[in-house]
């Protein structure tokens, strides 16, 4: 198997957190593309038209994409249980929390980065950084004592997503008035595949 990636993607190191938990990162061949909107790497674009990372590129069958679908995969494959088989509706609200944190910074970044400043919309950005606060605070209000349960794809997803915000949103000081998230990701952060895979 080969994955497509760019280090600095929580999606992808979502994935690569899960190959290390779940011990598969040797069965992947890890390769770096570089991508932008309108100019996506040919080799990216063959397998996945969508042009997005994560892709994984099986020999054996369908290149898969978007992170969700590669972990399960992986999941699946190793196991491992990350996915819990029955009642699995919490686990998967929480990844998809942390998903969507993921998606409102990472659009913060684009908006920055990409558009010129005359055409940059500050309304927007602090949209998107309302979407991240109200996530954060259900994570800090109602999400402790699962995240204080065994390992699942929602811890992941959450640490993931809460490590990209401290990689480009630095100066939002999250952890201001969260004190048992912060001090969760503290102690999730110091996990082997969590350090390995800081951008």
């Amino acid at each position: 198997m080969k994955l497509l990636m760019s280090g600095a993607s929580p999606f992808v190191r979502k994935v690569l957190v899960v190959l290390r938990e779940t011990q598969q990162l040797d069965d992947v061949e890890i390769v770096s593309v570089t991508t932008a909107p309108g100019a996506t790497p040919a080799e990216l674009a063959a397998a996945n038209p969508i042009g997005k990372i994560p892709a994984l590129v099986r020999s054996g069958g369908a290149t898969l994409y978007d992170s969700r679908v590669i972990t399960r995969f992986l999941d699946d494959r190793a196991k491992a249980g990350l996915y819990p088989a029955t009642n699995p509706w919490e686990t998967l609200t929480l990844e998809a929390t942390g998903d969507a944190i993921m998606e409102a910074a990472v659009s913060m970044v684009y908006e920055r980065r990409l558009r010129d400043a005359a055409q940059q919309s500050d309304t927007w950005v602090e949209n998107q950084w309302e979407k991240v606060s109200r996530g954060l605070d259900a994570l800090d209000n109602r999400w402790m004592a699962h995240l204080h349960g065994p390992l699942d794809i929602g811890h992941i997803a959450v640490g993931c997503a809460l490590g990209y915000l401290d990689f480009r949103h630095e100066d939002r000081n999250w952890r201001k008035g969260r004190d048992a998230l912060a001090a969760w990701a503290g102690k999730f952060n110091a996990r082997d595949s969590m350090q390995a895979t800081v951008p």
